[in-house]
């Protein structure tokens, strides 16, 4: 089944009856127009007034039961819209918060934002207003060509004729639009790609004198665009004006009447009443379908979306961190893509109230070894345990308050800085927060905002990288997880930032089972075991005094950066 009637069955029913009312309304839009040209023929025939009264009623008539008809069909397609729009961003939020978190590490926000906003407010565009446009733009002409049709049917044909052509070159100039569409997405990517590069990174261009070369790029890009969008435009354009020429009522009219007078003069107010009408209705129907190619794209896009595999979280085990947390890795393997092992037989023990260090080159494997211990994904093969209960087998929930991470890319949420910092424990009181901001070195900095804690971050102020470090060990101090995953976070801050940050953390990790990822040997020297990888794989492991009397890569590493 297609992914569009599969998002919106919870709506047809109402959907179907706000289409049926629209054509319903359509229908009886076009009935004065029905009488208009009924009372000219008795007119002409020499029909008494007296016998015309019954079409004039029907014309009256008819116009408020179109408006009622209208407004039921407008109300009833929104109403089902509203329900669709909330249904679908709940399940959406829902999924998201069941992905597993390395999902969020590989995909941008714009994917998720285009989800649950743009594509979300596509269907809206197609459920309330399109589908209603496209029945109106069928019922219209229908109904004016059967009634025609029963006139004079030659003259009908003929009518028809100048509006097949022209539903012609309007479908071969819609096709030429639908079929270039990805290459006008990819033309426009790439050229923002340039943009955006061209402005993050001004900055050096000005400092390093290379302006005009960057320019020379952005003005490549910009070029290429151009020549894209102004061949596509020469390529549907010339289809695009024909057809809308051929429509126009002028055209349909001048046959109406050239015809009519040689064929039916009898007829010809009729014709000409109704006929000049049936262009326009048809002009709205290559965008109503367009709107339907967008709503299907969307439909899609969110249905991929709904589609990723969640976090598996049916475990109900529990587990007692009161007397410290043991970690072992047990033949732990892991793969991205099911094919290559990003890590292969990774054993290790990090005992409690310990600090481990992974060391190794980039690419060896640090940071997923890190991120499979906070489940941000689910190792191929192999456990890991906490206090010998698998991971798995503990709901997401209690895993997290059971395990803390202070990552190098702090990500703060909108919101004051109080919430912040209780992110991990909603109901911690204020006295909580400003005791876990000052162990973190970050309270006196917080008290000088312009609101204090309540200051909104990304909207009041803009925090530096290494306050926003701080807050994040605020937070993590607060969570008072027994087990911490520490990105270092001190190797791209400035050196009064690193010391008010290396300081906080000495009170973070005490008494924490701590698993450090090292970018720098120096900072690594007195942690209780150091783990050196390589190609996923352990490579060596000890104290520093133990590594370096080992004579290994470990040694090698440290005398190249002394």
């Amino acid at each position: 089944m297609s992914t569009l009637p599969a998002l919106v069955r919870p709506i047809r029913v109402r959907l179907t009856a706000g289409i049926c009312c629209q054509a319903a309304a359509a229908a009886a839009g076009i009935t004065p127009f029905i009488a208009v040209a009924e009372l000219s023929r008795r007119l002409l025939s020499g029909v008494p007034m007296s016998a015309l009264g019954p079409f004039a009623v029907i014309a009256l008539l008819a116009l408020p039961v179109r408006v009622a008809l209208l407004v039921a069909a407008t109300t009833l397609t929104h109403l089902a819209d509203n329900d669709l729009q909330l249904s679908l961003r709940r399940r959406l939020a829902k999924h998201l918060a069941r992905l597993p978190l390395g999902w969020f590490a590989t995909h941008d926000s714009g994917r998720v934002k285009r989800a649950v906003s743009d594509d979300v407010g596509a269907l809206h565009h197609l459920v309330a207003h399109s589908l209603l446009d496209l029945v109106s733009a069928v019922v219209v002409p229908m109904v004016s060509a059967v009634y025609l049709a029963t006139l004079h049917p030659l003259l009908a044909l003929v009518t028809l004729l100048p509006l097949g052509a022209g539903l012609l070159l309007h479908h071969r100039a819609m096709a030429g639009v639908a079929a270039r569409m990805r290459e006008y997405q990819e033309a426009t990517a790439s050229l923002d790609a340039t943009v955006v590069e061209f402005v993050q990174g001004i900055t050096a261009v000005k400092m390093f004198g290379r302006t005009g070369r960057a320019h020379h790029r952005f003005r490549e890009a910009a070029a290429r665009y151009g020549e894209f969008v102004a061949g596509w435009a020469h390529s549907v354009t010339p289809a695009m004006a024909w057809s809308q020429f051929i429509l126009s009522p002028l055209v349909t009219l001048f046959a109406v009447l050239a015809a009519g007078t040689l064929i039916a003069p009898d007829e010809l107010i009729s014709f000409a009443v109704l006929g000049a009408g049936l262009a326009a209705p048809l002009l709205t129907i290559g965008y109503s379908v367009q709107d339907l190619r967008v709503g299907r794209t969307a439909a899609a896009d969110i249905c991929a979306l709904l589609a990723t595999p969640e976090l598996p979280d049916h475990g109900t085990s529990t587990v007692d961190t009161s007397a410290g947390a043991l970690v072992e890795f047990e033949a732990v393997r892991f793969s991205y893509d099911g094919v290559t092992d990003v890590l292969d037989g990774i054993d290790l023990v990090l005992a409690p109230s310990t600090i481990t260090a992974l060391v190794g080159p980039s690419g060896s494997g640090k940071s997923t070894l890190a991120t499979l211990l906070a489940r941000f994904h689910d190792v191929t093969a192999g456990a890991i345990r906490l206090n010998g209960v698998d991971l798995r087998e503990i709901p997401t929930s209690a895993l997290y308050s059971q395990i803390g991470f202070v990552l190098q890319d702090v990500r703060l949420s909108r919101a004051s800085v109080a919430e912040n910092i209780r992110m991990g424990r909603p109901d911690a009181t204020m006295t909580e927060v400003h005791d876990a901001a000052r162990a973190a070195r970050i309270h006196d900095r917080v008290l000088a905002l312009p609101q204090g804690y309540e200051t909104v971050v990304g909207e009041d102020v803009t925090l530096s990288g290494g306050e926003a470090q701080r807050v994040s060990i605020a937070r993590a101090l607060l969570a008072d997880a027994p087990v911490l995953i520490l990105d270092e976070a001190t190797a791209s801050v400035d050196p009064e930032s690193e010391a008010a940050i290396q300081d906080a953390l000495s009170g973070l990790v005490v008494g924490r089972t701590t698993l450090v990822i090292a970018h720098r040997l120096s900072t690594v020297v007195g942690v209780d075991q150091i783990v050196v990888l390589d190609n996923g794989m352990v490579a060596e492991r000890g104290t520093h005094d133990e590594l370096l009397a080992a004579h290994g890569r470990y040694a090698r590493t440290w005398e190249q950066a002394a």
